[in-house]
């Protein structure tokens, strides 16, 4: 049984940072990945790289103006085989960066559990059981797939992995849930030239944006020509030729909607099914996530737990965050994850972005507040793209003139969104934002117009 110093189990960002400033340590590390296919994770091969590479080709498609359906899905066909190409160039480098380095050994396996200090390893051609004192769990998350009668039939139903390497566009495409995920699918599919129909099972669009901001984004993807159903319960998915009928109860009424794909987009859970947690007595969450403490400890000795498999908030430089705070507990300092302010941004055109609580949440927790909502139509850097499409909210402590939350629904706000949060970390006053010199013209200097207006 060969010993490391540390094992991690699964090979996403915070692994790869982890595993990296170990090794610079001159710690032995063991890294497992279950397939050859994921090295670096979701985020570089099946999630934030290849959509975002998709989300700009579809922006490319729609300034394009392609005049017929075929010139359109030869174009996406294309940028599916650009995204491929440049899934392998990520993959080579992730396994040149760790395959290469003498304090590292890469794993290509299944890893679970036998005991609090050893792991099982079993591979294409070979098993292996190694140990450490100290073990990092990073398997990250895998689709949620409901019970829908014929869904697992339907030859043309895919999770968001298989989309991407779909090179056929679709005529006419449903999406199942109404998330970021899906309403990102639907953007970047309805600028490369599909049919897009959304079926969200709540009640209410985007029920964890103020009700303005929400109300926003559904009237411009409306405006695109995405229908949104929300309250859609979704009875059945049928083949139906080389596409699918997929039946839906809405409005007291059961509806039809034909389809050449269907996307299903209901969420992620951990991937904890065969870790054989048992074996090292770890429990796990109602959610199914390894249960962690603020500083990602698990309660067995030994034991840390980072990313989507801990329950954190499901972005990959939240991950990356969680590997910081391992690497803190390692040297016996005091960093956790609580009271972390989470940026995110959902790509869509435009992108909405948001820091913090929403006025609601605010209002729900007893702030007593100040707000701000500005269009984006006046702003210059708005008249220099052509893009007028948008609006920008902001919530502050009334009594500290701290910010509590924004939302930037407008181009180019997955940078804005860093500014505020930076500000929110340092816990300085709006009025900062509010005075700040910015550079002419850019999207960013609207942060002084949004926090001019709080009142």
């Amino acid at each position: 049984m060969e010993r490391f110093d540390v094992i991690v189990i699964g090979f996403g960002k915070g692994s790869k940072v982890l595993t990296s400033a170990l090794a610079a340590q001159g710690r032995r590390v063991a890294l497992v990945e279950k397939s050859d296919k994921m090295y670096g994770g979701t985020c570089p091969n099946v999630g934030c790289v290849p959509t975002k590479f998709l989300v700009n080709r579809a922006e490319m498609a729609r300034i394009k103006g392609f005049a017929s359906f075929e010139e359109k899905a030869a174009f996406y066909a294309q940028s599916i085989r650009d995204k491929k190409e440049l899934r392998e160039k990520i993959l080579g480098k992730m396994f040149n960066t760790f395959g290469g380095n003498p304090n590292i050994t890469l794993y290509t396996g299944t890893a679970k559990f036998v005991s609090p200090k050893e792991i099982e390893i079993s591979g294409k051609d070979f098993t292996a059981t190694i140990t450490a004192d100290k073990i990092v769990i990073d398997t990250g998350s895998v689709p949620f797939i409901p019970p829908i009668e014929g869904l697992k039939e339907c030859r043309c139903a895919y999770v968001s992995e298989g989309m991407l390497d779909l090179e056929r566009l679709p005529k006419r495409l449903v999406v199942i849930g109404g998330g970021n995920i899906g309403l990102e699918f639907a953007s970047f599919y309805r600028q490369f030239g599909s049919e897009v129909t959304v079926l969200q099972d709540l009640p209410e669009f985007f029920p964890n944006e103020d009700a303005d901001v929400a109300a926003a984004v559904r009237e411009t993807l409306a405006g695109q020509g995405i229908e949104l159903v929300a309250g859609a319960k979704v009875l059945s998915v049928k083949n139906e030729g080389e596409g699918a009928v997929v039946r839906y109860a809405a409005g007291g009424e059961e509806k039809e909607a034909k389809c050449d794909a269907v996307l299903v987009s209901t969420g992620r859970v951990p991937n904890t099914r065969e870790l054989n947690l048992g074996a090292a007595g770890v429990e796990t969450t109602p959610r199914g996530a390894v249960a962690v403490d603020e500083r990602m400890r698990r309660t067995v000795s030994g034991i840390w737990a980072i990313g989507d498999v801990a329950g954190s908030p499901q972005f990959t430089y939240i991950s990356q965050d969680d590997a910081r705070i391992v690497m803190d507990d390692f040297k016996g300092g005091g960093r956790t994850s609580a009271g972390r302010n989470v940026p995110y941004s959902v790509f869509l055109a435009p992108p909405l972005s948001r820091v913090g609580l929403t006025e609601k949440a605010a209002l729900a927790k007893g702030y007593k507040i100040k707000t701000a909502v500005i269009p984006v139509t006046g702003l210059p850097r708005s008249h220099v793209l052509g893009k007028y499409t948008g609006m920008l909210k902001a919530v502050v402590d009334a009594d500290s003139g701290l910010i509590l939350g924004v939302a930037l629904y407008c181009e180019e706000s997955h940078e804005m969104i860093n500014i505020v949060t930076l500000a929110m970390n340092e816990k300085i006053s709006y009025t900062v934002l509010r005075d700040m010199i910015f550079t002419h013209p850019v999207m960013s200097e609207a942060l002084n117009d949004l926090f001019a207006a709080v009142k």
